[in-house]
Protein backbone atom coordinates (compact mmCIF):
# COMPACT_ATOMS: atom_id res chain seq x y z
CA UNK A 1 0.00 0.00 0.00
CA UNK A 2 2.86 2.38 0.74
CA UNK A 3 3.92 2.92 -2.83
CA UNK A 4 6.72 5.49 -3.03
CA UNK A 5 6.19 8.63 -5.04
CA UNK A 6 9.53 9.64 -6.52
CA UNK A 7 11.28 12.95 -6.26
CA UNK A 8 14.78 12.73 -7.69
CA UNK A 9 17.72 15.01 -8.38
CA UNK A 10 21.34 14.54 -9.40
CA UNK A 11 22.78 14.61 -5.90
CA UNK A 12 20.42 12.47 -3.85
CA UNK A 13 17.18 10.56 -4.02
CA UNK A 14 14.26 11.59 -1.85
CA UNK A 15 11.39 9.15 -1.58
CA UNK A 16 8.07 10.23 -0.05
CA UNK A 17 5.71 7.31 0.56
CA UNK A 18 2.00 7.37 1.34
CA UNK A 19 2.52 7.15 5.10
CA UNK A 20 4.72 10.25 5.03
CA UNK A 21 2.22 12.13 2.89
CA UNK A 22 -0.62 11.27 5.27
CA UNK A 23 1.49 12.33 8.26
CA UNK A 24 2.26 15.69 6.64
CA UNK A 25 -1.42 16.28 5.85
CA UNK A 26 -2.44 15.43 9.44
CA UNK A 27 0.24 17.80 10.76
CA UNK A 28 -1.07 20.59 8.53
CA UNK A 29 -4.67 20.14 9.69
CA UNK A 30 -3.71 19.83 13.36
CA UNK A 31 -1.47 22.90 13.24
CA UNK A 32 -4.11 24.96 11.43
CA UNK A 33 -6.88 24.02 13.87
CA UNK A 34 -4.82 24.64 17.00
CA UNK A 35 -3.37 27.95 15.82
CA UNK A 36 -6.76 29.27 14.74
CA UNK A 37 -8.40 28.24 18.02
CA UNK A 38 -5.59 29.87 20.05
CA UNK A 39 -5.85 33.20 18.22
CA UNK A 40 -9.68 33.22 18.36
CA UNK A 41 -9.61 32.62 22.12
CA UNK A 42 -7.10 35.44 22.60
CA UNK A 43 -9.23 37.77 20.48
CA UNK A 44 -12.34 37.14 22.57
CA UNK A 45 -10.35 37.46 25.80
CA UNK A 46 -8.92 40.82 24.73
CA UNK A 47 -12.36 42.04 23.69
CA UNK A 48 -13.81 41.06 27.06
CA UNK A 49 -10.94 42.76 28.85
CA UNK A 50 -11.49 45.89 26.75
CA UNK A 51 -15.27 46.61 26.70
CA UNK A 52 -14.74 49.79 24.65
CA UNK A 53 -13.27 47.77 21.78
CA UNK A 54 -15.97 45.09 22.12
CA UNK A 55 -18.73 47.72 21.91
CA UNK A 56 -17.15 49.42 18.91
CA UNK A 57 -16.79 46.11 17.07
CA UNK A 58 -20.35 45.04 17.86
CA UNK A 59 -21.68 48.39 16.67
CA UNK A 60 -19.81 48.09 13.39
CA UNK A 61 -21.14 44.59 12.71
CA UNK A 62 -24.66 45.61 13.72
CA UNK A 63 -24.56 48.58 11.33
CA UNK A 64 -23.33 46.42 8.44
CA UNK A 65 -25.21 43.18 9.06
CA UNK A 66 -28.16 44.16 11.25
CA UNK A 67 -29.69 42.00 13.96
CA UNK A 68 -31.94 39.84 11.79
CA UNK A 69 -29.27 37.43 10.55
CA UNK A 70 -25.82 36.09 11.30
CA UNK A 71 -22.61 37.35 9.73
CA UNK A 72 -21.84 35.81 6.35
CA UNK A 73 -18.48 35.49 4.65
CA UNK A 74 -19.33 38.19 2.13
CA UNK A 75 -19.78 40.67 5.01
CA UNK A 76 -16.16 40.39 6.14
CA UNK A 77 -14.89 42.74 3.43
CA UNK A 78 -17.06 45.53 4.84
CA UNK A 79 -15.89 45.18 8.45
CA UNK A 80 -12.82 47.39 8.71
CA UNK A 81 -12.71 47.55 12.51
CA UNK A 82 -12.85 43.76 12.64
CA UNK A 83 -9.67 43.72 10.52
CA UNK A 84 -7.98 46.12 12.94
CA UNK A 85 -9.05 43.98 15.90
CA UNK A 86 -7.70 40.76 14.38
CA UNK A 87 -4.48 42.51 13.38
CA UNK A 88 -3.99 43.80 16.92
CA UNK A 89 -4.69 40.33 18.33
CA UNK A 90 -2.02 38.82 16.07
CA UNK A 91 0.43 41.54 17.13
CA UNK A 92 0.09 40.71 20.82
CA UNK A 93 -0.71 37.03 20.49
CA UNK A 94 0.89 35.36 17.46
CA UNK A 95 0.03 31.68 17.31
CA UNK A 96 3.73 30.81 17.31
CA UNK A 97 6.34 32.78 19.23
CA UNK A 98 9.45 31.67 17.32
CA UNK A 99 9.96 31.28 13.57
CA UNK A 100 12.97 29.09 12.66
CA UNK A 101 15.10 29.98 9.65
CA UNK A 102 18.50 28.84 8.36
CA UNK A 103 21.11 31.37 7.24
CA UNK A 104 21.88 30.87 3.53
CA UNK A 105 25.26 32.62 3.72
CA UNK A 106 27.72 34.12 6.19
CA UNK A 107 26.49 37.52 7.28
CA UNK A 108 26.96 40.19 9.94
CA UNK A 109 23.77 41.73 11.33
CA UNK A 110 23.95 44.55 13.86
CA UNK A 111 27.51 43.54 14.75
CA UNK A 112 26.71 39.84 15.18
CA UNK A 113 28.42 37.31 12.90
CA UNK A 114 26.03 34.60 11.71
CA UNK A 115 27.63 31.64 9.98
CA UNK A 116 26.09 29.98 6.96
CA UNK A 117 23.59 27.23 7.87
CA UNK A 118 23.11 28.62 11.39
CA UNK A 119 19.59 28.12 12.72
CA UNK A 120 18.07 31.53 13.50
CA UNK A 121 14.92 31.93 15.60
CA UNK A 122 12.87 35.05 14.90
CA UNK A 123 10.98 36.16 18.01
CA UNK A 124 7.60 37.27 16.63
CA UNK A 125 6.18 37.66 20.15
CA UNK A 126 8.98 40.06 21.08
CA UNK A 127 8.65 42.06 17.86
CA UNK A 128 4.96 42.61 18.49
CA UNK A 129 5.63 44.05 21.96
CA UNK A 130 8.76 46.09 21.26
CA UNK A 131 8.17 49.70 22.43
CA UNK A 132 10.73 50.90 19.87
CA UNK A 133 8.35 49.72 17.17
CA UNK A 134 4.97 50.25 18.81
CA UNK A 135 5.49 53.18 21.23
CA UNK A 136 5.05 53.13 25.00
CA UNK A 137 1.63 51.46 24.82
CA UNK A 138 3.02 48.38 23.08
CA UNK A 139 1.41 46.05 25.65
CA UNK A 140 -2.00 47.72 25.35
CA UNK A 141 -4.72 46.21 23.16
CA UNK A 142 -5.47 49.18 20.92
CA UNK A 143 -6.70 48.32 17.39
CA UNK A 144 -6.78 51.99 16.40
CA UNK A 145 -2.98 52.00 16.19
CA UNK A 146 -3.40 50.51 12.70
CA UNK A 147 -5.71 53.24 11.40
CA UNK A 148 -4.05 54.96 8.41
CA UNK A 149 -1.13 52.53 8.74
CA UNK A 150 0.09 50.30 5.92
CA UNK A 151 1.56 47.76 8.37
CA UNK A 152 -0.01 44.40 7.62
CA UNK A 153 0.27 40.80 8.80
CA UNK A 154 1.20 39.29 5.43
CA UNK A 155 4.97 39.40 5.91
CA UNK A 156 5.82 42.64 4.12
CA UNK A 157 6.49 44.56 7.36
CA UNK A 158 8.99 42.81 9.60
CA UNK A 159 7.69 44.34 12.84
CA UNK A 160 4.54 42.24 12.40
CA UNK A 161 5.10 38.74 11.01
CA UNK A 162 2.69 36.33 12.76
CA UNK A 163 2.67 34.15 9.62
CA UNK A 164 6.36 34.53 8.81
CA UNK A 165 7.64 36.16 5.66
CA UNK A 166 9.01 35.33 2.25
CA UNK A 167 8.65 32.08 0.34
CA UNK A 168 8.41 30.03 3.53
CA UNK A 169 5.67 31.98 5.25
CA UNK A 170 2.63 30.06 6.49
CA UNK A 171 0.84 28.48 3.49
CA UNK A 172 -2.46 28.61 5.38
CA UNK A 173 -2.30 32.35 6.07
CA UNK A 174 -5.22 33.35 3.86
CA UNK A 175 -7.46 30.58 5.17
CA UNK A 176 -6.42 31.25 8.77
CA UNK A 177 -7.20 34.96 8.53
CA UNK A 178 -10.60 34.25 7.01
CA UNK A 179 -11.51 31.72 9.70
CA UNK A 180 -10.35 33.95 12.57
CA UNK A 181 -12.28 36.96 11.24
CA UNK A 182 -15.39 34.88 10.66
CA UNK A 183 -15.31 33.20 14.09
CA UNK A 184 -14.67 36.43 15.99
CA UNK A 185 -17.38 38.27 14.05
CA UNK A 186 -19.92 35.53 14.78
CA UNK A 187 -19.07 35.35 18.47
CA UNK A 188 -19.36 39.07 19.17
CA UNK A 189 -22.37 39.62 16.88
CA UNK A 190 -24.49 36.72 18.09
CA UNK A 191 -23.74 37.07 21.79
CA UNK A 192 -23.00 39.44 24.62
CA UNK A 193 -20.35 37.97 26.90
CA UNK A 194 -19.86 38.12 30.66
CA UNK A 195 -17.15 36.75 32.92
CA UNK A 196 -18.30 34.25 35.58
CA UNK A 197 -18.07 34.49 39.37
CA UNK A 198 -18.27 38.28 39.35
CA UNK A 199 -14.84 38.66 37.76
CA UNK A 200 -14.28 42.14 36.35
CA UNK A 201 -12.55 42.73 33.00
CA UNK A 202 -9.52 44.12 34.85
CA UNK A 203 -9.19 40.83 36.77
CA UNK A 204 -9.24 38.60 33.68
CA UNK A 205 -6.17 36.33 33.68
CA UNK A 206 -4.13 37.06 30.54
CA UNK A 207 -1.09 34.94 31.37
CA UNK A 208 0.38 32.84 28.57
CA UNK A 209 1.69 29.30 28.31
CA UNK A 210 4.69 29.14 26.01
CA UNK A 211 5.23 26.25 23.64
CA UNK A 212 5.00 25.68 19.90
CA UNK A 213 1.91 27.87 20.15
CA UNK A 214 1.15 30.46 22.85
CA UNK A 215 -2.28 29.68 24.33
CA UNK A 216 -3.73 31.23 27.46
CA UNK A 217 -2.36 29.63 30.61
CA UNK A 218 -5.98 29.22 31.75
CA UNK A 219 -8.71 28.81 29.16
CA UNK A 220 -11.22 31.62 28.89
CA UNK A 221 -14.49 31.01 30.74
CA UNK A 222 -17.34 33.24 29.61
CA UNK A 223 -21.13 33.27 29.67
CA UNK A 224 -22.99 34.16 26.45
CA UNK A 225 -26.33 35.91 26.09
CA UNK A 226 -28.01 35.91 22.68
CA UNK A 227 -28.07 39.31 20.93
CA UNK A 228 -29.84 38.43 17.67
CA UNK A 229 -33.60 38.67 17.35
CA UNK A 230 -35.16 35.45 18.56
CA UNK A 231 -37.06 34.82 15.32
CA UNK A 232 -33.95 35.11 13.15
CA UNK A 233 -31.92 32.93 15.53
CA UNK A 234 -34.52 30.16 15.43
CA UNK A 235 -34.04 29.75 11.68
CA UNK A 236 -30.33 28.92 12.06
Amino acid sequence: MNQPMGLHDDEQEVVVDRTTVKAIIIDMFAAALEATAVVAEWALAELMKNPRVMKKLQDEIQNVVGMERMVEEADLLKLSYLDLTVKETLRLHPAGSLIPREAREDIIIDGYYIEKKTMVLVNTWGLGRDPKLWSDNANTFYPERFVNSDVDVRGHHFQLIPFGSGRRRCPGMRMGLSIIRFVVAQLVHCFDWELPYGISPEELDMNEKFGLTIPKAKHLLAMPTCRLNAQSSSHR
